[in-house]
């Protein structure tokens, strides 16, 4: 695509990598939405719930220290004290987790519905409906 972005080869690998460590921690309703071309300041997006606040921050803990492995730590967090919607800013990734009632309220999906969806599942991982 002309005038496309290009990402760093690791960012799309760190997004997926925070999915994974979201869904170890039995994060629901995981997404990646790859947002190069829609905002300057990150390449991807990575969306969770966690059904409560001591969920949310498990969830946090679980994606930082998965990208810690990798080198990667994030520049600035915020939310944590409240633990409905705490915020990850791995500069080329942004990892949002939520309570479920913020999540609905927020609605990331639809504010950013232009941005492609990224797979991140691993193959046979997908629940089989």
């Amino acid at each position: 695509m002309p005038g496309r972005k290009p990402a760093p080869p690791e960012s799309k690998e760190l997004a997926v990598s925070a999915a994974r460590a979201a869904s170890a921690k039995q994060g629901d309703r995981i997404v990646v939405l790859d947002v190069r071309d829609l905002i300057v300041i990150t390449d991807y997006f990575v969306i969770a719930s966690g059904s409560s606040d001591r969920q949310v921050r498990t969830i946090v803990g679980e994606v930082e220290k998965s990208l810690r492995t990798q080198g990667v730590k994030p520049v600035r967090r915020e939310g944590e004290d409240q633990g409905a919607w705490v915020l990850l800013d791995f500069v080329d990734v942004v990892v949002h987790v939520f309570g479920a009632e913020e999540r609905e309220y927020y609605d990331l999906e639809r504010l950013w519905s232009d941005a492609p969806v990224v797979g991140w599942e691993e193959a046979g991982a997908a629940s089989s409906g």
